[in-house]
């Protein structure tokens, strides 16, 4: 069984991989981490272009599949930072922004992902 090379659910974890990257940065900012901050945007870059590459390759009708994908990304990641929100009222002491944010994305991303995957019809060989 061969896979088809590019599909628009890989792409809409590649645009929540580069949104957990983005939501990183300011935490690294603010701890004065440039080397990580350097190494997080060259990954942001590859990744971002890998996500280009995945969409060139795309047929124009799995293209069409995309946009609901990406609302389903926004909603995982609300969902994410209202979890995270919640978690660190109940257990935490208050902790800043920057990582509130970070958390809240890489936990959104985490279940855009695994909705994705449980979503997924068996493949018959």
């Amino acid at each position: 069984m061969q896979r088809a090379p590019s599909s628009p659910e890989r792409i809409s974890v590649l645009l929540g991989i580069c949104v957990v990257m983005l939501a990183t940065l300011p935490r690294y900012m603010a701890g004065g981490h440039e080397t990580r901050q350097t190494l997080i945007s060259l990954a942001f870059a590859l990744v971002a272009f890998a996500a280009v590459l995945q969409w060139r390759l795309l047929a124009s009708d799995m293209r069409r599949k995309l946009p609901p994908l990406c609302k389903r990304l926004v909603i995982m990641l609300l969902l994410g930072m209202s979890l995270m929100a919640g978690w660190h009222a109940l257990f935490t002491e208050w902790i800043s922004w920057q990582v509130f944010i970070s958390h809240g994305a890489t936990l959104g991303v985490l279940l855009h992902t695994l909705s994705l995957w449980w979503s997924c019809e068996p493949q018959s060989e």
